[in-house]
């Protein structure tokens, strides 16, 4: 199916109950992340009724790039998004890093162009915030994750969210989050003072399509294999489901069985690729704005997760000639880290 037409009919009610796994931006497809699904054994969320347990959240919303440090932890993503189209329980959003879309059965019933969208994901817990472009007021918060109980029989769940680990009171909930096991994935949804008010089925997909443009407040870092490849795109199964890469993003000649690491960092992208059980990484290509660090351009700079780096520039003589300063560039290291070409990033 194409996107187009399955936008149609997801916009106009004629959408099945089961979604079509094969979602496709022209020509390609977006394989479904489900969460709870892919890192927590295969198990829908569990749906209770509201609280009235208090604990004070903070008013504003909190950085996604930089409320938790995301460095190490992998798989990890923190991105903005703005409603580019909406119906009861279907939101597509636009982000740095390309089309995000969160769906339920049970919630996103409100959905307004007027709202933004923060997206978590940290290891195998999620959150995502919904707020007023206007005043920043919440208007929902989902935390998704394991079961995590209390200490010493505490009546509580403990919930990873942007602002570190919290515990949130069963209060009238007791009952039923009693008889969850450690483990078990759960959503909540809860409001400004920390109340439970509901728990939803909340499923996302996400396309990695582009290079963020300059200014922008995005954060990937994933781990996994390269599934397939079909045309300019990489299935890359990671802990979080099978993702579609856009290899257009400066990554060049993946093969099947390989494994490929992606970090995003605001306007910058890396991605290893290592053999199979390979200890170091074969090839790396890094993406970001053109930057000279030296009068006679002889060396660019770039971002990597060890830092900024410089690279000589004798082998992008043709690649670089008349290029632009900010304009997106990607240069090919081989496994040490010798310069092996430069590329225009389309």
């Amino acid at each position: 199916m194409l996107f187009a037409d399955w936008l149609d009919r997801a916009l106009n009610g004629s959408l099945s109950e089961t979604h079509d796994p094969a979602i496709m931006t022209p020509p390609s497809p977006i394989f479904r992340l489900t969460l709870l699904c892919a890192a927590l054994s295969g198990l829908l969320p569990l749906g209770f009724p509201a609280s009235s347990v208090a604990q004070t959240f903070p008013d504003t919303q909190p950085d996604p790039a930089a409320a938790t440090d995301h460095d190490e932890t992998s798989p990890s993503i923190a991105l903005k998004g703005s409603v580019w189209r909406a119906k009861p329980g279907i939101v597509f959003l636009k982000t740095p890093v390309g089309l995000l879309t969160l769906s339920s059965k049970t919630t996103l019933k409100d959905m307004r162009a007027s709202q933004r969208v923060s997206f978590w994901i940290h290891e195998s817990s999620m959150a995502v915030e919904i707020r007023k472009r206007a005043d920043d007021s919440l208007v929902h918060r989902y935390l998704t994750g394991p079961v995590v109980k209390g200490s010493d029989g505490t009546k509580e769940l403990t919930r990873w969210t942007p602002d570190g680990d919290m515990p949130f009171p069963y209060g009238t909930h007791e009952s039923q989050l009693s008889a969850l096991r450690d483990g078990d994935p759960v959503t909540v949804e809860v409001d400004g003072t920390g109340t439970i008010i509901g728990v939803h089925d909340l499923q996302f997909d996400l396309q990695i399509g582009q290079v963020p443009p300059s200014g922008s407040d995005a954060h990937v870092l994933l781990s996994g294999t390269v599934s397939k490849l079909k045309s300019n795109f990489i299935f890359f199964k990671t802990p979080v489901g099978v993702i579609n890469v856009n290899a257009k993003i400066g990554i060049k000649n993946a093969k099947v069985g390989q494994t490929m690491t992606l970090h995003v960092h605001h306007h910058s992208v890396v991605a290893d690729l290592t053999p199979p059980n390979g200890a170091a990484p074969i090839r790396r290509f890094i993406t970001g704005p053109l930057e000279f660090s030296t009068p006679d351009r002889t060396e660019v700079r770039f971002w990597t997760p060890a830092g900024e780096q410089t690279f000589p520039t004798d082998r992008g003589k043709s690649a670089l000639a008349g290029a632009k300063e900010g304009s997106p560039i990607t240069v090919e290291l081989n496994g040490d880290g010798a310069v092996v070409d430069f590329y225009h990033s389309d």
